[in-house]
């Protein structure tokens, strides 16, 4: 019997479960401390109105049987295809097609199992900080190498420092990369890439072959007109990019579940069309995303659906701005919470991240997440998250001031 012992080599905890058994320690301790959380991105407000109505018709729908609906395909139904290559896509000027975009679970999912399509020699490029689950799928794929605890990096993988000296963005790789994985606005910075950065990514995977794994979940909070939401507004992206999309914090699907993932027909590697491996690899390995959920999503591109969708992308931006100006206020490095829901929070005096969020638990009972969780180049920095109630939000900014 053998396993994939790559597992095996994995440091630790998953990020979001070390920080859960950290607070469940501090509340189980302290069960009056009345937590505010803004650590994980979860979202607070209800699904849209127009979306409900949807998913409830769709659920009549399966009462009957002339409309009832089982095994649906493995792409998506087209009616959502349809709409988010439309919406989506097409009207930003990015030429994706319904073929070329996949329904799913959720872009978390997609962008682990995207791997499945690549051999374990590649080379991988990650942001730092970044988002765990892009280094952790990796490493069980075996194409990180091995964990050095010393300097908390995989020897394998191609680091890239997105530091406040470089506006955390990050610059091109010295020598050759396969997979780069890119995500803007960025988890956990907030930084988002101009038009022209964008290309010369495009240009840098064209010219050495590489594969750009462009995560867009969360696009929709984009408030500069001038910054692209998609890297297939960018020029000779289709012959280098997949691009995946949520419904998560766009919509509040996060317990719902549903996302897409679109490759180009161009895009070939090896000698093969990366869009038909991953509908191959999709339809031997996934049933579908439910029919309810998909017409819940489809409802988010009606004129209803688009404006209750803004209104709610409103509120969680203004608890952004709540916390970026608040803690500014207070003397502390802040960055991100224009066009995304994070704020990038340097520590106090260089403490280190751990040692700020138990600070931050314990003495003013507000759950954050440490920026070292993310990478090397997050030790020093907290991330905090809009996605809490706007009551909730100013209460925490207040508490943190006072602690400071």
């Amino acid at each position: 019997m053998q396993i994939n012992d790559n597992f095996c080599k994995l440091p630790g905890s998953y990020l979001f479960s070390e920080i859960a058994r950290r607070v469940a320690g501090y509340t189980g301790e302290h069960p009056e401390a009345a937590l505010i959380r803004l650590g994980i991105g979860d979202v607070t407000r209800p699904l849209p109105p127009a979306v409900l109505a949807a998913m409830h018709a769709a659920v009549d729908e399966q009462g009957s049987a002339e409309t009832f609906r089982g095994y649906g395909p493995e792409q998506g139904y087209p009616f959502l295809r349809e709409a988010m290559a439309r919406y989506d896509f097409q009207a930003r000027g990015a030429e994706i097609s319904a073929d070329e975009i996949f329904i799913s679970d959720g872009a978390k999912s997609d962008c682990g199992n995207i791997g499945d399509l690549f051999g374990p020699g590649n080379r991988v490029a990650v942001c730092d900080p970044v988002y765990p689950a892009y280094v952790d799928t990796n490493a069980m794929a075996g194409r990180a190498g091995e964990y050095d605890k010393v300097r908390e990096r995989w020897t394998e993988l191609c680091y890239m420092p997105c530091t406040a000296e470089n506006g955390f963005t990050p610059d091109l790789p010295d020598g050759a990369v396969d997979l780069i994985y890119l995500c803007f606005p960025n988890n956990p910075t907030g930084a988002v890439a101009t038009r022209e950065q964008l290309k010369r990514w495009v240009d840098y995977a064209n010219d050495c072959g590489a594969v750009i794994l462009f995560d867009a979940a969360y696009e929709a909070f984009i408030t500069e007109p001038e910054i692209p939401h998609s890297i297939f507004e960018i020029e000779g992206a289709r012959t280098c990019a997949i691009e995946f999309r949520s419904f998560s914090k766009t919509a509040g699907f996060t317990g719902t579940r549903c996302a897409a993932t679109a490759i180009p027909g161009e895009l070939v590697r090896g000698g093969a069309s990366l869009r038909e491996l991953w509908n191959r690899r999709q339809c031997t390995k996934f049933n579908g995303t439910p029919y309810i959920v998909q017409r819940g999503a489809e409802a988010v591109y009606t004129a209803e659906g688009r404006r209750q969708v803004e209104e709610n992308i409103a509120y969680y931006l203004s608890n952004a701005r709540t916390i970026r100006e608040g803690l500014a206020a207070a003397g502390l490095k802040v960055s991100g919470g224009v066009n995304s829901p994070y704020v990038w929070v340097g520590t106090p005096n260089g403490m280190p991240s751990w040692d700020f969020f138990d600070l931050l638990l314990q003495r003013a009972n507000v759950v954050t997440t440490p920026g070292a969780g993310f990478g090397p180049s997050g030790e020093g920095y907290i991330r905090l998250t809009g996605f809490g109630g706007a009551e909730d939000t100013a209460q925490a900014v207040e508490r943190i001031k006072r602690i400071l």
